[in-house]
């Protein structure tokens, strides 16, 4: 058991007859006779809704163990990302969805941490940045300012909004959380 009171993000709690991933978390003190209150962001492990909570600082919530493998992806099939335990050799299988928008990121032998709950899979944890190939793009038009984007697809196939000065071939560090471009990478 957890006091509301402690909890933090990334702690999975039963609640609701449900297993909810806390995403973030912000305590506000009370005054007075009143508690405090700890206002959580909840994202639901089974259904993959979130929802906002407020629990009173000194409710008791029941949680449970967060369990992390690094595993490498090994290829998609249907809407499921296969992964493999690098020291078991064990495959696990997590649906797209589950993933979310990062799971476009995901290309072949990449390492990322699987968390498991109750030995299921839940969720993938990424890097904040990742180093991708620029594979398809076109060539830089000269006169344009340095501010303005253009399309460039990634090895992975993903799409993004690039700088002019990008080019095919181009190591970029894309940033996980937005799936933006931060920069090119020089080797």
């Amino acid at each position: 058991m957890v006091v509301a009171s402690h909890l933090r993000p990334g702690m999975v709690i039963r609640f609701e007859e449900h297993l909810w991933k806390i995403v973030s978390v912000e305590q506000r003190a009370g005054q007075g006779k009143m508690g405090g209150v700890a206002h959580a962001q909840l994202l639901n492990l089974d259904t993959g809704t979130s929802k906002e909570y407020g629990f009173r600082a000194d409710v008791k919530l029941e949680d449970t163990p967060l369990e992390k493998a690094p595993m490498d992806f090994l290829y998609r099939d249907g809407g499921n990302c296969v992964f493999m335990n690098p020291e078991t050799f064990e495959q696990t299988e997590i649906p797209a969805a589950v993933i979310g928008p990062q799971a476009k990121l995901l290309v072949e032998q990449m390492r990322v941490t699987v968390e498991f709950v109750e030995e299921r899979p839940v969720s993938v944890s990424f890097p904040d940045s990742i180093e991708l190939r620029v594979v398809d793009t076109t060539p830089p038009i000269h006169g344009q300012q340095d501010n303005t984007r253009k399309q460039a697809a990634l090895e992975n196939g993903l799409v993004i909004q690039a700088p002019q000065f990008i080019k095919n071939g181009d190591v970029i560090r894309l940033d996980v959380a937005n799936l933006e471009y931060m920069e090119r990478v020089r080797k």
